[in-house]
């Protein structure tokens, strides 16, 4: 397959012509000369790409596409959270330190290439040695070597293979969280003759051995996805060709949805557009279950984070039910521990902490450990890849902070790409970030944030917390992991490390004629492109 880069393109209409020339119908409602399946569709959000190379990002943006375009060993299916056969037949763990994955027969990528054991271990070395600071590799602890600084390095023997068709994982330390992250978008399998070893490849030239391949793309643009017809796994494609439409602003999303140029709207329309287009016949809204949360992290190394009594004050004072209300219209819930309500060992930890707000006891809090205020705190957030409502909260979190007198707050904001390198250079005291899961456990709300400064490296660190961590990992007994987990989230309470906001739905908007998108708004946040059809 040949990859092009191309001009800018927008509308269905533009889409029809352009699907026209590489084999569809004149009138775009067929697929004469492609793979005989279904009807073209256009999928419309507001998230962006960091990169489609699995190793240069851990956003939703990139593996919303790389959920279509590659594999990973295990998967998910919809509604499910027990890990199965994708790219691997199986996995199965010979010990908690030893899980052992044979690889399908006869899988290629889309380029032709043979996909063997030798790609699936230079995927994940890859991905631990170049480490981009926008990437996962941090999910990959228990197959890399970590310095005194917690920094990871490629560890040349926890990757076996003993042949072609098999993968063997020796882990550092026992962890049956493991395979999850096997499900993971970053764990996606590229292919070693393509991929360089030390650098991230340019997203038009992504190639996987996935059910979709990318057929053109731009950046911030779209991307063009046409049926892989090397793929021989199980997720059936009800789709030949699907596009997806990047917008800047959710009020062009929406105007797309309403004039029919997308068929899908998925992240992040406001609750205002949302409630629009529920009254609209034309367009349907569908509300998923979801383990969307949105959270606050400090930064350590800054000076206004470092006293335990700042952060606690912060804590005493936010009110997540007037954030909820006032910045959300009440779509979303109150989130009281950065687990969310649902999961085994979740406890609501900064409620039990904290009860309900209250700027008297913050002042104790700072006037015991001998802070003079008005503190001085800078707050960042994102201004679109997180939604419209973003802005509305960080400035209803600063109106709550500054009206108790006990503080002053400026807010500042970058947006996705430049603003993933400020925070962790410390541009600000407070920060806000959002969390889809990796997995449905969880494990996958607590170790990524809480072990040793986190994917977003904010240099906390507490050696109890790692200890636990340990312990859930390293079993899959209840009674032992879901204490552990409760603990973790007691301390998270007490130091505010992190401060959750809430927890919401996982919400699309739909054309007439789309099928399938129930199934696939579940927790896991996979869309998974291959379940949707489209009959306009």
């Amino acid at each position: 397959m040949v990859v092009k880069r191309v001009l800018a393109l927008a509308g269905s209409a533009v889409l029809a012509a352009s699907l026209a020339a590489c084999g569809g119908d004149d009138d775009g409602g067929g697929d004469e000369g492609g793979t005989g399946l279904g009807q073209e569709w256009i999928l419309g959000t507001t998230d962006t790409v960091s990169a489609v190379d699995p190793a240069g990002s851990y956003d939703l943006g990139s593996s919303t596409l790389q959920y279509a375009l590659y594999e990973q060993l295990l998967t998910v299916s919809a509604g499910s959270d027990t890990p199965e056969g994708d790219a691997a037949e199986s996995c199965e763990y010979d010990d908690p330190q030893t899980l052992t994955c044979t690889l399908r027969e006869g899988v290629t990528f889309a380029n032709g290439n043979e996909l063997t054991s030798s790609d699936v271990k230079y995927s994940f070395e890859r991905n631990i040695a170049i480490a981009d600071p926008n990437g996962a590799s941090v999910l990959y602890g228990s197959i890399a070597d970590s310095d005194d600084e917690g920094n990871l390095s490629v560890n040349p023997d926890a990757i076996e293979t003993p042949d072609d068709q098999t993968v063997v994982f020796h882990l550092n330390q026992p962890d049956t969280t493991f395979q999850f992250i096997l499900t993971h978008a970053s764990a996606s399998i590229v292919d070693e003759e393509t991929y360089p070893e030390d650098d991230i490849l340019p997203n038009e030239q992504a190639v996987g051995s996935g059910p979709y391949a990318l057929e053109e793309y731009e950046h911030g643009q779209r991307a063009l996805m046409v049926a892989n017809e090397e793929y021989t796994g199980n997720r059936s494609s009800q789709s030949d060709r699907i596009q997806v439409n990047y917008y800047k602003q959710t009020s062009g999303l929406k105007s797309a949805t309403e004039n029919g140029d997308v068929q899908v709207a998925w992240r992040s329309l406001s609750p205002t557009e949302l409630n629009e287009l529920d009254q609209n016949p034309d367009t349907e809204v569908v509300r998923g279950e979801g383990a969307e949360i949105r959270y606050w992290v400090w930064q350590f190394s800054n000076d206004a984070a470092k006293d335990e009594a700042t952060r606690q004050a912060v804590a005493q004072i936010f009110d997540r039910e007037a954030v909820a209300e006032r910045a959300y219209d009440g779509t979303v819930d109150p989130l009281y521990s950065m687990v969310p309500p649902g999961f085994a060992g979740q406890v609501d930890a900064f409620q039990d902490e904290y009860g309900q707000p209250s700027v008297q006891e913050a002042q104790q809090l700072l006037n015991d450990a001998g802070i003079d205020t008005p503190v001085d705190l800078t707050i960042g957030y994102t201004p679109t890849h997180y939604g419209p409502n973003a802005v509305d909260e960080a400035n209803e979190l600063k109106r709550q902070l500054d009206e108790s007198g006990l503080f002053n707050v400026t807010i500042d904001n970058l947006e996705w790409e430049q603003y993933q390198d400020e925070y962790k250079e410390g541009a600000y005291d407070l920060f806000m970030l959002g969390w889809f899961p990796d997995f449905p456990d969880a494990d996958n709300y607590l170790s990524p944030f809480l072990v040793d400064g986190g994917f977003y490296a904010n240099n906390y660190k507490n050696q109890r917390i790692n200890q636990l961590v340990g312990e859930e990992q390293s079993t899959d007994d209840p009674s032992v992991r879901e204490p552990a987990m409760e603990e973790i989230q007691q301390i998270t309470a007490q130091d505010v490390s992190v401060m959750p906001s809430w927890v919401g739905q996982n919400v699309a908007v739909t054309a007439p004629g789309i099928e399938g998108i129930d199934a696939t708004l579940d927790p896991a946040f996979i869309f998974r492109f291959w379940e949707v059809s489209y009959e306009g």
